[in-house]
């Protein structure tokens, strides 16, 4: 039996939920047989035409729903298509009945909502395989409004294999360098080190910081000063630093300790604990007559042009007893975590006492040393005397060798060195990034980045990663991979508004990778 929306334009087979939930009820009143299909559909394909036939097959009308832009999993430069598009292709369909874009990360409210008969999916779906966990969920929601889930067997095509090769936002050379890493590594290798990262132990010391963004609109230039004069629009603020760091590592770790600091002085500590991540346990220790670090820009909100940053904290040196209060905080606790990620901003926290210590006692140690125009020249990895895992900038890397032009290799090599550290990654912005392994040597490994908001606190999440597959042994190549994947998701977000998350991580490699 065939609707009659079948006889209707494309546009007008697109509803939203509601009405779609409508149109169903009064099909079903009629007793016909009402097959759900959900996806991304990101391009629309002959697999997915092929999916709705088998699907209109099982019934009288066929409604499909489209995952909305802001749930596409696939990494920044996903999807191809909007999606007012992706629904108007699926609608053009004579096959397909009613197109809804969905307001949810997934199909299950969606299902509860239109009650249909039977809720298909396709073949590559059976058994459960699924990273998001949805089938199992989706499968119960179907069951609840006495429906049933079912498969449609046909050749499977990937969208994002299509993409890749035909409508890759990458160079030639970054797209070669996909298609040799993908021979070379399997999607379920990759992703074994993030899904053991659940168990680990996990502590991440270093300085709490607040970022505080004011955006704002530039209206002229002061009529006696030549000063720069801007209209205040809107503000944002986020828990960075350390914080932000625990907050990524929380994504894929059960449980999380963050040993930081906070200041006396206005210390914001309900804010910066509303911020974190429930797996998060903070450990705080409190600086007397200090703030707690705030770095405030300014942004021009059109272009998203930085104008100014001002900075709330006491940069003066720790005294004796201070140093000594907070290395006494960590002495005898460190070896009962698998891996200790220090997050040295240069702000005074990380006493040299308490760098001797973490050295001293961390099973494994993860540093980066940050530079920042509070220690610029002062600040280095070489500060460090030990480390199992080292990540920090190009930038660092040439400040701490005293040489801006020279070849970077070697630099790494005298780091490694003089730390005794194995493993060492030098991020390097739009040049991606260099592994170091002693006893492999060095390899490159390109930025996979395709829209670039702010790089603030990009690097933090690489730190945070790629550490949990360091302490596992995982191969470098596969550290700085993931890494850049990080990176690409942490730029296309202003500063540290939103953490690395495992199943958008997950598929963002599985579609690099296809």
């Amino acid at each position: 039996m065939t609707s009659a929306a079948n006889d209707q334009t494309p546009r007008r087979k697109i509803l939203s939920i509601e009405a779609v939930a409508s149109e169903i009820s009064a099909c079903k009143a009629r007793g016909q047989t009402v097959v759900h299909c959900h996806g991304v559909f990101d391009p629309m394909h002959i697999g997915h035409i092929r999916h709705f036939a088998a699907a209109r097959e099982l019934g009288d009308v066929l409604v499909v729903t489209v995952t909305p832009d802001r749930f596409v999993n696939k990494g920044p430069h996903r999807p191809v298509f909007p999606e007012d598009l992706r629904a108007e292709a699926i609608a053009s369909l004579e096959i397909v009945d009613f197109v809804a874009v969905n307001r949810w990360p997934m199909a299950i409210e969606t299902i509860v909502t239109l009650q249909p008969d039977i809720f298909v999916k396709g073949s590559e779906f059976r058994g459960g395989k699924d990273l998001t966990g949805a089938i199992a969920l989706e499968e119960n929601a179907v069951r609840s409004v006495g429906g049933r889930l079912e498969f449609t067997d046909d050749v499977t095509y990937s969208a994002s294999h299509l993409v890749n090769r035909h409508l890759s936002v990458f160079s030639q050379d970054v797209s070669d360098y996909l298609t040799d890493f993908s021979n070379r590594y399997q999607t379920d290798e990759i992703l074994k080190f993030l899904e053991k990262s659940r168990s680990l132990k996990v502590l991440v010391v270093g300085e709490t910081i607040i970022n505080d963004d004011q955006y704002v609109e530039a209206i002229g230039k002061s009529s006696k000063e030549p000063t720069l004069v801007v209209k205040a629009l809107s503000s944002e603020r986020f828990a960075g630093g350390a914080a932000a760091i625990a907050n990524h590592v929380a994504g894929f770790c059960d449980h999380v300790v963050l040993h930081s600091i906070l200041g006396e002085v206005n210390s914001e500590e309900a804010f910066i604990r509303s911020r974190l991540k429930d797996n998060v346990e903070p450990r705080f220790l409190f600086r007397e007559k200090s703030p707690t670090i705030v770095k405030r820009r300014f942004v021009e909100q059109y272009f998203f042009s930085k104008l100014l940053e001002v900075n709330e904290l006491n940069d003066a040196i720790p005294t004796a007893d201070e140093s000594q209060q907070w290395t006494s905080a960590l002495a005898g606790r460190l070896a009962e975590f698998d891996v200790v990620i220090v997050a040295d901003f240069g702000h005074g926290f990380l006493t040299r006492e308490t760098i001797e210590l973490l050295s001293r006692e961390s099973r494994f140690l993860v540093v980066n040393t940050q530079s920042n125009a509070a220690n610029l020249g002062y600040h280095v990895i070489s500060n460090y005397p030990r480390a199992d895992y080292v990540s920090i900038s190009e930038h660092e890397m040439r400040l701490d060798s005293r040489d801006r032009r020279g070849n970077l290799r070697p630099m790494i090599e005298r780091v490694a060195n003089r730390l005794n550290c194995p493993r060492v990654i030098v991020t390097r912005g739009n040049k991606g990034c260099s592994v170091y392994r002693s006893g492999a040597g060095h390899l490159d490994v390109p930025a996979f980045a395709s829209q670039v908001v702010d790089r603030i606190g990009a690097g933090d999440a690489f730190l945070a990663i790629t550490s949990l597959c360091a302490v596992q042994d995982a191969p470098m190549e596969v550290l700085g991979f993931i890494g850049n994947v990080v990176g690409a998701q942490a730029v296309a977000t202003a500063g540290n508004k939103a953490s690395i998350d495992r199943v958008p991580l997950y598929r963002h490699i599985e579609h690099l990778l296809k």
